[in-house]
């Protein structure tokens, strides 16, 4: 395995399993780097949103960066506010304007915004049609949220990007997914660091001469996940980036999916405030 490695969706798209997020890099000067490093260490799958206020500055790298368009995967989201039918399509054309590219490889409804999100999936759906996108999806949608978008939906979501890391083992909606060849892909996948020191993850570490966060990302990919994680520092980004000279054991895994204790660091999408 490689960082050119990919799944393929349920439209033959081919989509790397490994990418970096850039949510709170700031826009300008720290973006432009974080994007620059990235793609020079050898990624090719860069995750952003309208809300991250920072879709410029990824272009200009992506654009600066000599790698050809075609060879990169590029995603981007649709934020809350933005949400309803020709909202969402006037919201893609701005993002795509800051990105300063003709398409973009995925593009997600961020949040399932009630009374909204299933008039957003039309919008995207239409996008997809109409070949701006190569693909579409969503973002925070559990079980009840996709069950609602499917009872209209032409096209099935291809990726659920939801919040995904050893302490929340979303094993019901990862299953959800998987038996309807939607894609789920992890967003704060090393829970923000909050439980390096877990003495399974320590161990597993010290075993494999890896770190724990090196651990959690090799336990995503096994699970057949896309991973995102965000770094702002070169070598950091290397280190997420050295999974492919290990492997866990059935064993090992299990003893991951043992540390869920259904913890978030971010919202459960039924408490989500949208008004706010």
């Amino acid at each position: 395995m490689s960082l050119i490695d990919t799944v393929t969706l349920q439209n033959g798209l081919k989509m790397p399993q490994i990418g970096l997020g850039v949510y709170k890099v700031e826009e300008g000067e720290e973006v432009y780097q974080t994007v620059k490093s990235a793609l020079d260490i050898g990624y090719r799958h860069i995750d952003t949103a309208s809300f991250y206020e920072n879709e410029e500055g990824v272009g200009k790298a992506v654009q600066e960066s000599g790698v050809a368009r075609d060879e990169l995967f590029i995603t981007t989201k649709v934020w809350n506010d933005e949400q309803g039918y020709e909202e969402t399509l006037e919201a893609f054309t701005r993002s795509l304007q800051k990105l300063e590219m003709d398409y973009v490889d995925l593009y997600l409804i961020h949040w399932p915004v009630p009374n909204k999100f299933k008039q957003s999936w039309k919008a995207l759906e239409k996008l997809y049609q109409d070949g701006k996108v190569r693909a579409i999806g969503v973002s925070n949608f559990m079980e009840h949220h996709l069950e609602e978008l499917l009872k209209d939906a032409e096209i099935r979501p291809m990726v659920n990007q939801v919040e995904f890391h050893p302490e929340l083992y979303q094993e019901d909606l990862l299953d959800y997914c998987q038996q309807r060849e939607i894609q789920l892909e992890a967003w704060s996948p090393l829970g923000r660091g909050r439980y390096l020191d877990d003495p399974v993850l320590k161990q597993l570490a010290d075993k494999y001469g890896k770190t724990s966060a090196q651990i959690i990302l090799k336990w995503e990919l096994q699970h057949g996940i896309v991973t995102i994680p965000k770094s702002s520092h070169k070598d950091r980004q290397q280190e997420n980036a050295d999974l492919f000279d290990f492997e866990l054991t059935l064993e090992e895994m299990e003893q991951v999916n043992g540390l869920d204790k259904n913890n978030r660091v971010g919202t459960h999408p039924d408490h989500f405030n949208f008004s706010s």
